[in-house]
């Protein structure tokens, strides 16, 4: 009998402890981001960014350093002033995950799509897209 509560109590265990660290943390990948969007805190999405990343911001569209899009994100920031962020829309599988959210910033509403890769230890963004809803 005690055999049988040792199996069901190990099998209860590995069966609630759900994802590792790692799969956790790409799942709630987006809530720091979003706070970031939302603060304007283009130096603390930055730390989000790939080394190499796609960026669309208001249709021009180019592949940039981590360094160049922080100051592009700096330059959005200070010509419109963030108010409000919200994601309306996550999907994907590890390794890669997007969300949809929208942004009122300098009395314009924005679109903003997220593309972020995980692995085992972290996540970028890999693609950011801003257009004008």
């Amino acid at each position: 009998m005690k055999k049988i509560i040792w199996i069901a109590s190990a099998l209860l265990l590995l069966l609630t402890a759900g994802p590792s660290t790692a799969q956790g943390n790409s799942q709630d990948v987006f809530t720091p981001i979003g706070k970031y969007m939302q603060a304007g805190d283009y130096e603390k999405l930055s730390a989000w960014f790939a080394d190499n990343l796609e960026l669309d911001m208001l249709g021009t569209v180019g592949t940039c350093t981590r360094n160049q899009a922080k100051l592009i994100m700096k330059n959005f920031y200070a010509r419109y002033t963030p108010k409000k962020f919200s994601i309306i829309h996550k999907s994907g599988k590890a390794p890669m995950k997007y969300a949809v959210g929208t942004l009122n910033a300098g009395g314009e509403r924005f679109r903003v799509i997220l593309y972020v890769k995980s692995t085992d230890t972290e996540s970028h963004i890999e693609q950011l897209k801003v257009e004008r809803e």
